[in-house]
């Protein structure tokens, strides 16, 4: 049987067609993709030669679906019921798996290598059931809100980690989703005082709605010496840098106060070599933080914060489209007209959109 889908055929190359729809595992299951975010690196991996030239390809990780098929030997699920799948399922049995630290797996599913969810259908395998990936969904619960899960899990086990909390003061350099995320759960878990520093002007109105106490536009005004003035020539307890800029790492040394903690959150280009004052943190006594996913329990606990009245989801959701306009979706990403895209494969599943701000 055939399917959409939205292959990859080359960097800025991609084609919604019908393809072979996957088999169901006997040990698994198989999903109607319901809703499906579309992530800072997907688009990055969508706009790159990211597979040296294995094409085509699906790609797509922030997968909420419908169980319309139940392998023969899977217990506990049933056709009909909505579930959640976090691609980077983690093995469990690794040293650094039992000492807490899954997040760095030796074992870890590597979900760009499997068929994505860019498309009607998508196969979960007995070996994502058997480890710790799958979240069901009661009946009641949006779609829309539950494909923030994945993007908000490795912000959430940041600020965990950090242990951001009543009385800090923030910065959050990038009004991506991801520092949205971060404004966003900064406030709810108590700290005192949040800036948002970013260079689009447009992200930057974007980011208003949730509340930060300063907003910074670093391409007019030294982003730096805005956050030392803001903090009485002090600086700020926690400095999160979350963009794929190496420049921004090491403003982010200068805007934090002595034995603050200073947090590398967005990767950059493989190969980009990042000029970094390791003098000025040494004789600050700085803590430096490289923040890479989440923990099986922050996995978890994130999940049902995404799904939460607290989190406000709508907020985030800017524009959802169907899977046929992702080329659509990626530029008001990278524009920084949307905060977040949310893609529906099947149009005929568009009632399943609750509380957006913009449905397309």
């Amino acid at each position: 049987m055939k399917m959409k889908a939205a292959l990859m055929y080359g960097a800025n190359d991609i084609r919604v067609e019908e393809i072979e729809r996957p088999v169901c595992p006997e040990d698994g299951l198989l999903l109607n993709v319901r809703a499906i975010g579309l992530c800072g690196s997907d688009i990055r991996n969508l706009t790159t030669d990211s597979r040296s030239g294995r094409y085509p390809h699906v790609y797509g990780h922030e997968i909420v679906g419908e169980i319309v098929k139940v392998g023969p030997k899977t217990e506990g699920y049933e056709v009909g019921e909505h579930i959640y799948v976090y691609p980077g399922d983690h093995c469990g049995v690794c040293k650094y798996c039992r000492s807490g630290h899954s997040e760095i797996c030796i074992d870890k599913g590597n979900y760009t290598e499997r068929q994505g969810g860019f498309a009607d259908y998508y196969a979960v395998t007995g070996k994502q059931l058997g480890r710790d990936s799958v979240f069901k969904l009661d009946p009641e619960q949006d779609l829309i809100a539950a494909t923030l899960a994945e993007p908000l899990s490795s912000v959430y086990a940041c600020q965990d980690n950090i242990d951001v909390r009543f009385g800090d003061t923030v910065v959050i350099i990038g009004a991506g989703p991801i520092g949205c995320f971060h404004i966003q759960l900064a406030r709810l878990r108590g700290a005192t005082k949040i800036a948002m520093i970013e260079l689009n002007e447009q992200r930057l109105e974007l980011a208003k709605r949730f509340g930060a106490d300063l907003y910074v536009n670093s391409s007019k005004e030294n982003p730096v010496e805005a956050i030392r003035k803001w903090t009485d020539g002090e600086g700020a307890d926690k400095v999160i840098s979350a963009t794929p800029a190496a420049i921004t790492q090491n403003q982010a040394l200068y805007m934090t106060r002595r034995g603050g903690t200073v947090v590398w959150f967005g990767g950059i280009a493989k190969g980009t070599k990042a000029e970094i004052d390791t003098n000025y943190a040494h004789y600050n006594g700085l803590w430096i933080y490289a923040h890479i996913g989440a923990s099986s329990i922050q996995v978890a606990e994130s999940f049902h914060l995404a799904l939460s009245d607290a989190f406000e989801a709508d907020k985030f959701i800017t524009h959802v489209l169907p899977l046929s306009k992702i080329n659509e979706g990626i530029e008001l990403t990278k524009t920084g007209e949307a905060i977040k895209v949310v893609l529906i494969p099947n149009e005929n599943h568009s009632h399943y959109i609750l509380h957006l701000n913009n449905v397309v």
